[in-house]
């Protein structure tokens, strides 16, 4: 759903999202990187500016089931789809329980990567609940962590994941 307008030598569109549940409309160019609207229109804090590339994982989130790359996004194309980013999933009081099961295992160091890896997990999780250790790790190494906590992130997942299959 979008208008154009053109202003000063730029087309611009007001572009309907609906991210966690709540609807915004942005009036923006249309090639922004969704994680420029995320995060400087919607304030949003959860997608990091990573590599800018696609390739580390840092500004993930989930539309339509699947974990996408929001730094690489267009956001026209994801007009009037249902985003969830980090902040959709629980809150401090409430966590989802894949954050919980982070917390239960510090799991999380420095907390760069905590966005694309806690989103990239539940998309998977979410479309193969049973899947295998080995299914898990493959579907988590396109999320690159710096400080190395990969072990306690995969405790927290497979905890997860038990849940999930129970």
């Amino acid at each position: 759903m979008a208008r154009t307008i053109e202003r000063e030598g730029s087309v611009m569109s007001v572009l309907n999202l609906k991210v966690n549940g709540r609807s915004h409309s942005v009036d923006v160019d249309p090639a922004t990187p969704l994680l420029y609207v995320l995060s400087d229109d919607l304030g949003l804090h959860g997608p990091k500016f990573g590599c800018g590339l696609g390739q580390c994982g840092a500004c993930t989130v989930i539309v339509g089931g699947q974990a996408i790359r929001s730094c690489s996004t267009p956001v026209s194309t994801v007009a009037g789809a249902e985003i969830t980013t980090l902040e959709g999933l629980g809150t401090i009081e409430k966590p989802h329980p894949l954050q919980k099961a982070f917390i239960e295992e510090q799991a999380i160091q420095c907390g760069f990567c905590a966005n694309g890896v806690i989103l990239t997990a539940k998309a998977f999780l979410d479309r193969n609940p049973k899947a295998t250790e080995e299914q898990i790790r493959q579907a988590m190494s396109g999320v690159l962590c710096r400080c190395y906590t990969n072990t306690r992130m995969m405790a927290a997942i497979q905890r997860y994941a038990k849940e999930v299959r129970a």
